[in-house]
């Protein structure tokens, strides 16, 4: 019998429509979006999450520079490579895009410009996140102003609040906007951990809809999951399959910057449940994941191997430093080795 769903999130305004049914609702099937998979239908685990529209792939976009700039030219040239791909989503000003060294007006030149490059081929879930609620709330509307269909939004860092902090946080957040909110959870770089605790509690929130995994933890993935119909994303590409066997339901990827069709269809094939495929599509991806982002920090490997690919999108911003030449030639040989074509 298929899962219900929690009594709080029947009527959320960030979920589909849905029906009352005998011990629960049930999901009402709508034209135009994603639903639950093949394989979790066919095994009775059809728990719709809460933004089902956002299941699948999205992509946390690098930041392009040129001279000390955005380079927009080379961020609509982004955004349609992965609208032909055929991406659910982009992300763009988030940790990949070098949100922290951004500027505010260059954080809302990239949300803005990312949406308008997007013309609704495919959703934008921007980065609008700050350890300043009221600077995170700022940008979450201006985010929701220009278009964007949810925002991705990080816990504080640095100055690390009690979890009843973090609760409050995102609970003003989601008050202030209408769009969807995704709290992205990575305390390897904010330094604390939201605990699945919290994340309930913010599940009762009708703005609250998603979740970015980022803590290698399955048995707390595994927590919300039971708990909430929130959809959760992984935040690590390696991570993305055993996520989806809980019941995640996709991931903003990283290397969806250069393999998002390979990403794309491991997702597909658990989807199809073709377990085999996706196993096969994990390892290979695996790999390539390790060898890339084990280099240096993120986005610094990222953006070296799009040079690498005909994609230059400049060079990363201080505090970071470009790619040195030993990883360099490293990367060459793993991009090499993954069948991708370098100049």
């Amino acid at each position: 019998m298929p899962a219900t769903l929690p009594p709080f999130a029947a009527f959320s305004r960030n979920t589909y429509p849905r029906e009352k049914i005998a011990g629960g609702f049930r999901q009402v099937r709508t034209v135009g979006f994603k639903n639950i998979s093949t394989y979790q239908a066919k095994k009775g685990l059809s728990m719709p999450t809460r933004a089902e529209q956002f299941a699948g792939l999205s992509v946390a976009i690098v930041t392009p520079f040129r001279d000390g700039k955005v380079d927009v030219q080379r961020l609509n040239e982004q955004v349609a490579f992965q609208v032909e791909a055929g991406v659910t989503a982009i992300c763009p000003a988030g940790t990949t895009g070098e949100s922290p060294t951004l500027s505010h007006k260059e954080h809302e030149q990239v949300i803005s410009e990312s949406i308008q490059a997007a013309q609704g081929k495919t959703l934008v879930m921007p980065g609008t996140g700050s350890n300043s609620t009221s600077e995170a709330i700022r940008l979450t509307q201006y985010a929701e102003k220009m278009g964007a269909d949810a925002a991705l939004v990080v816990g504080p860092y640095y100055n690390r609040p009690t979890q009843q902090g973090l609760f409050e946080h995102f609970k003003a957040i989601a008050e202030a906007v209408s769009i969807p909110i995704c709290v992205y959870n990575i305390p390897g770089r904010t330094g604390r951990n939201i605990e699945p605790d919290t994340i309930l509690r913010l599940a009762e929130l009708p703005g609250i809809a998603m979740v970015k995994e980022a803590t290698g933890s399955m048995d707390q993935a595994s927590q919300i999951l039971s708990g909430t119909d929130l959809t959760v994303l992984s935040g690590d590409d390696s991570m993305t399959l055993p996520l989806l066997s809980v019941g995640g339901r996709g991931v903003v990827s990283v290397v969806g910057n250069i393999v998002p069709s390979d990403m794309k269809s491991l997702l597909d094939a658990f989807d199809k449940g073709d377990l085999g495929r996706a196993q096969e599509l994990h390892r290979r991806l695996f790999v390539l994941g390790r060898d890339l982002l084990g280099l240096a920090s993120n986005p610094i490997p990222i953006k070296a191997a799009m040079r690498m690919l005909g994609r230059d999108t400049g060079d990363v911003r201080l505090p970071l430093v470009p790619l040195e030449a030993e990883p360099t030639a490293r990367l060459r040989d793993v991009l090499a080795e993954y069948g991708l074509a370098v100049d």
